[in-house]
């Protein structure tokens, strides 16, 4: 399991000379409003959002990524037995890759995904593209209640 943390920044390239320096690294992807370094020490999957941000901050979401898409389900299973509410986003395309994801929002609001990478896709989320059959990223399904209070809705993606 890797930590993950993105947030959202106003310069990209600004930004990514920033994180080279400080992580030692170079990022493992870069396109024209985004970028992701994946760093094994520490184990952090930290991706940077080009996304206005205003008053609402920095932070775009936390997560976790994992290794398979049986480890995505064994956590919303680990979750809802534990009374959170959850919800999934599965073959979906976002941050540039097609993922299997769930999502829970903590008191404040917070945003913590846990996901799974199958592939990179050229795309940043399903509906930039007309014949995706895909769900679209980081939408609501309609038949749960959440209140989203995080970035993800408002920032269209991860």
């Amino acid at each position: 399991m890797k930590m993950h943390v993105a947030i959202n920044v106003r310069k990209l390239e600004q930004s990514l000379e920033f994180y080279k320096k400080l992580f030692n690294a170079e990022p493992t992807k870069v396109k024209e409003n985004y970028a992701k370094f994946e760093l094994d020490n520490p184990a952090l999957h930290f991706s940077l959002n080009v996304r206005p941000y205003d008053n609402r901050g920095v932070l775009n979401h936390f997560g976790f990524q994992v290794q398979n898409t049986k480890e995505v389900l064994a956590t919303k299973a680990r979750l809802q037995e534990a009374g959170l509410v959850s919800f999934d986003e599965m073959n979906t395309t976002c941050c540039y890759a097609v993922q299997d994801k769930i999502w829970v929002s903590d008191p404040e609001g917070n945003p913590w995904e846990v996901f799974y990478t199958k592939e990179d896709s050229e795309f940043e989320a399903a509906e930039d593209h007309a014949n995706v059959q895909q769900d679209v990223c980081c939408v609501t399904p309609a038949p749960q209640k959440v209140e989203l209070t995080d970035m993800r809705v408002k920032n269209k993606c991860c």
